[in-house]
């Protein structure tokens, strides 16, 4: 299959080009498209065949649930029973980088909530990605564009290294404003649960809700895409330096050391990328990772950041893809 890819404008994407790829969507096939957190795999997500083809694609595992994308926070009603506390933070935060996981209906393929009796719903910001789900005319499940385990794309070349044999069209719309995935979260019960940090900041979610819990059981970690151990992760090493600690240091002797962060590095390395800001930092970690294998580095050292804001997701991609606890 020889994969199609368009180069859209963000702000005004090209009607007809849109509607070719609305069109795909219907049709049971996969279009990869830019989101404001990570490019997206899309399917239709009332389609239970065209969604496998989404699991096949990244050899994904088939208990992993996928995120329903919509238009508008109104359509969520076709696939999930939505509460008072759940509209709250629809009307708050949509679109935006916040995924919410709700009890879902009949409708919803089983391939979708990996049969959990729940589904996640968000509402992307990108102008692409709504213009893209509104022509189309159906929920578009879409987790990130790559292979499973590997880091997440922020632009189109990623997605077609990754995955452009599986992918029928690609849209490019440049690269994601922020960098990672969005914050799930599960309003199903009498508190507010994080099952996954992300784009949204916890502080931000509290200034509207009660207290969100932070730390779920391992059943609940289950209902949220993204939080299997080894994700997130470079076809290299990659070592956490934290607190001014660097484990594991004996497998930097004698390699060709990449850093990332904030900080200047602590010992000298061959590369590095600094970032201004956390959220700098965030928007491009995965491009650090990929930049950093496609120039031979032999290890990554990355800077562990601070826990408030976007430090918290970067943690958690961080701990993920250097197999450390956080």
């Amino acid at each position: 299959m020889k994969t199609k890819v368009y180069k859209v404008e963000r702000w005004n994407p090209e009607p007809h080009i849109i509607a070719e790829a609305a069109y795909a969507i219907r049709s049971g096939k996969l279009v990869a498209f830019p989101t404001e957190t990570v490019y997206g795999l899309g399917a239709n997500g009332l389609d239970d065949g065209a969604v496998r083809k989404i699991f096949a694609a990244k050899g994904r595992p088939g208990d992993n649930p996928l995120i329903l994308h919509f238009a508008s926070s109104e359509d969520v009603e076709q696939v999930a029973y939505v509460n008072e506390r759940a509209k709250l933070l629809m009307d708050s935060f949509w679109p935006g980088p916040l995924t919410l996981v709700l009890p879902a209906k009949p409708v919803v393929p089983n391939s979708v909530t990996a049969g959990l009796g729940t589904v996640a719903v968000r509402m992307p910001s990108h102008p692409v990605a709504m213009a893209l789900i509104k022509v189309a005319g159906v929920p578009i499940a879409a987790p990130s564009a790559n292979r499973s385990g590997r880091p997440s794309p922020t632009e189109a070349a990623s997605v077609l290294a990754d995955i452009g044999d599986d992918v029928d069209i690609i849209l490019d719309g440049g690269a994601t404003d922020v960098g990672l995935e969005s914050t799930v979260i599960d309003v199903t019960g009498p508190s507010v649960v994080l099952l996954r940090a992300g784009g949204m900041p916890v502080e931000r979610l509290e200034e509207v809700i009660e207290e969100v819990k932070l730390v779920p059981d391992e059943a609940k970690k289950k209902r949220s895409p993204g939080t299997r151990y080894r994700h997130y992760a470079p076809l290299i090493p990659l070592l956490l330096w934290k607190n001014g600690v660097l484990r594991h240091s004996p497998l930097v002797m004698g390699k060709r050391i990449g850093y990332i962060g904030i900080k200047e590095p602590p010992f000298p390395v061959e590369e590095k990328i600094l970032f201004k800001t956390p959220e700098n930092y965030a928007q491009g970690l995965f491009l650090a990772f990929r930049t950093f294998e496609k120039k031979g580095i032999e290890v990554i050292v990355a800077e562990w950041p601070n826990s408030k804001g976007i430090g918290l997701a970067l943690r958690d991609r961080l701990s993920r893809a250097a197999e450390e606890e956080l």
